[in-house]
């Protein structure tokens, strides 16, 4: 019998991809997405059992709402993984509140959120996946908030693999680097994207340079962790572009 699996953010990218992998494997996929309409079509195609969930992990509320709704179906969950992240670049001095405060929100409480809600419904075996940022080692200028945020969700994830050790629930940080997927774009302006670029390139990181793997590839990290033995565990995974 097939994992329960919840992912947050699972309506595009590395969470769409990995909703599509691991239904084609047998895995019941709960998906959950700020924006209903993009996970629901993500569970339309995946056909039943999978279903989409309506949450913004930014919201204790919300998340308290979802795992509510998802008890329902399934009182115990095999796997979190948390996928939901904001990535916007920007100047500290030129920053809004907003964009100041939203990357901790979405990207650090909210995985703290969605965990304290899924650990009681795990049982010995369980496992959740924290996804974070090559930024939090390569110091990009520009993503002062997105990188303080993944740095302190792995920080985050350290301390609670020692708190559910006990119940037999593993931990794991995956830390990605670029990834592409057809039909995805960039939703910041052509102004934001060029001062990015400029400022990477001033910093020794040419993102026109640098290799990028395909989200679709992405995916076969987290099969390998969720099919380890009962007796292994993996604290931390880098994963970057390749080029062969």
């Amino acid at each position: 019998m097939g994992k329960v699996v919840v992912i947050t953010g699972a309506g595009v990218g590395l969470g769409r991809a990995l909703a599509r992998r691991f239904a084609g494997e047998g895995e019941s996929l709960i998906l959950l997405g700020r924006t209903l309409s993009k996970v629901q079509e993500v569970a339309d195609e995946l056909g039943a059992p999978h279903f989409a969930v309506e949450c913004d992990v930014q919201s204790a509320d919300s998340v308290r709402k979802a795992f509510a709704q998802i008890a329902q179906k399934h009182p115990k969950i095999d796997v979190l993984i948390n996928n939901a992240a904001i990535y916007e670049p920007f100047l500290v001095k030129d920053a809004t509140d907003d964009q100041i405060l939203q990357p901790i929100l979405t990207n650090f409480a909210g995985p703290v959120f969605t965990s304290r809600a899924a650990i009681p419904m795990m049982e010995k075996g369980g496992y959740i996946i924290n996804i974070t940022s090559e930024s939090v080692a390569l110091e990009f200028p520009m993503l002062s908030m997105y990188m303080s945020s993944k740095a302190a969700l792995e920080r985050f994830t350290l301390s609670l693999a020692k708190e559910v050790a006990p119940d037999g629930i593993r931990v794991s940080t995956v830390r990605c680097g670029p990834m592409m997927e057809e039909g995805k774009g960039s939703n910041w302006s052509p102004e934001i994207s060029m001062q990015f670029y400029q400022h990477c390139v001033a910093a020794g990181i040419d993102m026109m340079k640098r290799p990028i793997s395909h989200v679709n590839n992405v995916t076969a990290v987290f099969r390998a962790l969720l099919d380890l033995p009962g007796d292994v565990s993996v604290p931390h995974v880098s994963v970057e572009g390749w080029t062969a």
